[in-house]
C-alpha cells in the first residue's frame, strides 16, 4: 500500500512536471515582448533599408513597450545579415529589415546558406519600387522611345551604369535589353553616388538608378528622367512613365522592403506584431518618411508576401540566367 501511495505521488508528479514544460513556452510568449528586440540590418547605416527601418522601429517600439536595437550585418548583397536571422532563435526576438536582394536576387546567383522559401517568417512588407532609367541632362534622349532608337543606330556608342554587379538596377539593365532588343556594356560602380557622379560627368551615358540617389539630381536639373522599371509609376515621380505604358506591357523591374523573422515564429507572437506594424504603418509621417527613399507603401499579408517571394525567385532567376549574370 505504501508502494503504491509512492508511485501514485511520483506519478503526480511527473504528470505536473510535464504541465509545467508543455505551457512555460507559452506562458513566456504570452508576456512578449518583455525585453528589447534586436533589428538586423544587412547594410551599412545611412542606406534605404536603415532609413526605411528607423521610423518604423522607433513607432513599433512605443506600441510594444520595448526598444527595438539596430544590429548591423553589411555585407555579400544583404545575405550574411539574412543568414543571420535565419540561424536565429524564433522567439520574435530577433527581426529583420530585408529587401529583394538576399531574399531573391542573390540565392539565384550563388550558393546561401539559407533557402528564403522556408528559412523564414514573412511579416510585413514595408515598401515597394522600381529603378529609373536617367541620362545627363545634355543628353540627345528625350524620352524611352528616342532613348532606344539612339541605342539602336549606334549600340557601341552606349552604355549603362548601375550601383554594381548583380544589384537591381544590373538586373533592370538586363531585363529592358531584353524587352527592347537593344546592346549595351554594363558599367558596374561601387554604390549609386559614385555612379551618379559618373554620370553627371558624362563618362557613362545612362543609369539605371535608385530614386532616392536620382531624385536630388532630377529636381536640381542636372539629370533628366525617362522611364522607371516598376510596374504603376512611383508617387516621387508620378509624372514620369512605366515602361509598361511605353510599349513594353507588364515589364516589371521592382523591388521591395520588408520584415521578416525566424522560420516558426509561434502564432502568439505574430498575433503581437502584426497588428502594431499595421498600425506603425497606417501613420502618415511614417509613409511619407517610406516615399522620401523612392518607394511606395505595399499592404501584402504574410502569406501573400511569401508567395511574392516565390514569384520574384523565379522572375529574377530567369534574367539572370539569360543574362549569365553570377556573383562578385
Amino acid at each position: 500500500m505504501q508502494k503504491l501511495l509512492k508511485e501514485s505521488i511520483q506519478n503526480l508528479f511527473n504528470l505536473s512536471l510535464a504541465g509545467i514544460l508543455l505551457i512555460s513556452p507559452i506562458l513566456s510568449f504570452a508576456d512578449y515582448p518583455d525585453k528589447p528586440i534586436r533589428m538586423i540590418v544587412g547594410y551599412s547605416p545611412g542606406g534605404a533599408a536603415d532609413n526605411l527601418i528607423r521610423p518604423i522601429a522607433d513607432r513599433l517600439s512605443r506600441i510594444l513597450g520595448q526598444s527595438i536595437v539596430m544590429e548591423y550585418h553589411p555585407g555579400a548583397g544583404g545575405a550574411i545579415a539574412a543568414d543571420i536571422l535565419a540561424k536565429s532563435a524564433a522567439d520574435g526576438y530577433t527581426l529583420h529589415i530585408t529587401d529583394s536582394g538576399p531574399m531573391t536576387i542573390v540565392p539565384k546567383m550563388k550558393k546561401t546558406p539559407y533557402n528564403p522559401l522556408i528559412d523564414f517568417t514573412p511579416i510585413a512588407m514595408v515598401g515597394t519600387g522600381g529603378v529609373i532609367i536617367v541620362t545627363p541632362a545634355n543628353s540627345p534622349a528625350t524620352n524611352l522611345k528616342t532613348l532606344i532608337d539612339l541605342i539602336k543606330e549606334k549600340p557601341k556608342s552606349w552604355s549603362y551604369g548601375t550601383s554594381g554587379i548583380g544589384g537591381v538596377g544590373h538586373l533592370a539593365g538586363e531585363q529592358f535589353q531584353i524587352a527592347t532588343g537593344v546592346k549595351m556594356t554594363h558599367v558596374p560602380y561601387k554604390g549609386g553616388s559614385p555612379a551618379i557622379v559618373e554620370l553627371i560627368g558624362g563618362h557613362v551615358p545612362l543609369l539605371f538608378s535608385s530614386l532616392g540617389a536620382a531624385s536630388a539630381h532630377i529636381q536640381g536639373g542636372r539629370i533628366k528622367a525617362l522611364a522607371v522599371t516598376s510596374l504603376k509609376r512611383s508617387s516621387m515621380f508620378p509624372d514620369v512613365p512605366t515602361l509598361a505604358e511605353s510599349g513594353y506591357p507588364n515589364f516589371d523591374a521592382s523591388i521591395w522592403f520588408g520584415i521578416v523573422g525566424p522560420a516558426k515564429l509561434p502564432t502568439s507572437v505574430m498575433d503581437k506584431l502584426l497588428p502594431a506594424l499595421n498600425t506603425v504603418l497606417q501613420d502618415p509621417a511614417v509613409q511619407e518618411s517610406i516615399r522620401k527613399e523612392g518607394y511606395d507603401l505595399i499592404s501584402l499579408t504574410p502569406a501573400q508576401m511569401q508567395t511574392q517571394i516565390g514569384q520574384d525567385l523565379e522572375r529574377w532567376g530567369k534574367v539572370i540566367k539569360s543574362a549569365n549574370i553570377t556573383y562578385e
